[in-house]
């Protein structure tokens, strides 16, 4: 960011912390209520929102903690939602950064446990144009992260591999490895280039706090399941929340990933049928906001509403405890020369592994037909090209497949 966009941004910043805790409550809550589409469009409706409309964060810097987020657990577009919410506003700022776009999709999936159980939402035609929505948004985000990760033939090709390598390899971990080779190849590549000018970012959180927040993370892991094996066994508010922190603490790359997990850790247990859970999952394709937030949905039919707030604290706490652990010390580390190297390697595979879900599942399960490309690129033109808000986005994707489940 220039000292121009500096200036301006400053302009526009509230003068005051409240102000600034409520702007962020609106922002974040208006994505919790229209990032449909899975981690990989949230990333793109967050570089729209937060980067190029509000320019809370640099573009740098915005790919440094995209970079970061990839390497901790837990879902990693929360958890990018959240530091975004304290470089703008504080430790509360990352709070209300989550809970802003976790809500709504937790409340909605555990009202669908309440209410709706049983109803076949996957055929649904403005569902089906919301996943049209997230191949939009998805490019856009492709297109525009590219721009600036991949501008030289080097980072084009890590961007090309990273991008085969995690559609032709298959496995739980395959994201992070291919992750870590890419810091690797850049830090090899990169590895006489001087160190560039990195902002700092304005995290309100000192050293002793974030490494008070790692050793609570790991102190969580290793007692829970003692607290658990002396309750009662049953599906208490202590054993969901065992369940759900450790789901939430041992998956890489968010998303779809944690499911597996979280099916060993509810079926087996009686807490929720397999039956159910396949329902539940389908509905968690119908919010926006992270589908991490299914885990409402597992604890409301395991304990009702007790259960639905263990489970959701559950899985989304290691993921506030990792980020505000590690953003301390992010500032001091972002600008060391190898690092620096390292982290230009990381930004352009995860540009490749956009791209790959931007074919894989987003186009292979949303572009079924001719007329869902022609919605597609209507979608993409409004959201790159006329700059339409996002809302107006997904209402047009919304409205679209519903027309087109009635031609």
């Amino acid at each position: 960011m220039d000292a121009k966009q500096q200036q301006g941004a400053s302009d526009n910043a509230p003068r005051n912390p409240f102000s600034k805790l409520v702007e962020v409550l609106i922002v974040s809550t208006k994505l919790g209520l229209t990032s449909f589409g899975g981690p990989a469009a949230h990333l793109g409706y967050f570089h729209q929102e937060y980067i190029r409309r509000r320019k809370w964060m640099d573009e740098q810097s915005y790919a440094d903690l995209v970079a970061l987020c990839q390497f901790l657990p837990g879902p990693a577009s929360s958890q990018i939602g959240i530091g975004i919410g304290m470089a703008r506003a504080g430790l509360w700022g990352g709070l209300i950064a989550w809970l802003g776009f976790t809500l709504p999709s937790a409340a909605a999936l555990a009202a669908f446990a309440f209410l709706l159980h049983g109803f076949d939402l996957a055929g649904a035609g403005w569902i089906h144009g919301l996943k049209i929505v997230a191949v939009a948004i998805v490019a856009q985000a492709v297109l525009g992260m590219g721009q600036k990760l991949t501008p030289d033939r080097e980072r084009v090709t890590i961007a090309v591999l990273a991008a085969a390598a995690v559609l032709l390899w298959h496995t739980v971990y395959s994201q992070v490895f291919i992750i870590m080779a890419a810091g690797l190849a850049g830090l090899w590549l990169y590895r006489k280039k001087a160190a560039a000018a990195a902002p700092d970012l304005p995290f309100a959180i000192s050293r002793t706090f974030g490494a008070c927040c790692l050793a609570l993370f790991a102190a969580l892991l290793i007692a829970l399941p003692l607290l658990r094996q002396a309750g009662d066994g049953e599906a208490s508010w202590i054993a969901l929340f065992d369940s759900f922190y450790r789901s939430g603490s041992l998956v890489f790359g968010g998303g779809h990933v944690v499911l597996p997990l979280l099916e060993r850790e509810v079926v087996p247990t009686g807490w929720v049928s397999q039956e159910d859970f396949l329902t539940g999952y389908g509905a968690a394709q119908a919010v926006p906001g992270p589908l991490f937030t299914f885990a409402s949905y597992i604890g409301a039919m395991a304990g009702g509403v007790p259960g639905a707030a263990a489970a959701t604290l559950g899985i989304f706490f290691p993921a506030f405890l990792l980020v505000a652990g590690a953003l301390p010390f992010w500032n001091g580390l972002r600008k060391n020369p190898r690092l620096q190297g390292a982290l230009t390697g990381i930004n352009a595979a995860v540009v490749g592994i956009l791209l790959a879900a931007l074919y894989d599942p987003l186009w292979t399960s949303a572009i079924l037909s001719p007329m869902d490309f022609v919605l597609a690129v209507i979608l993409f033109a409004m959201a790159v090209f006329w700059k339409s808000p996002p809302w107006l986005v997904v209402l047009t994707g919304a409205a679209g497949g519903v027309l087109l489940g009635l031609v």
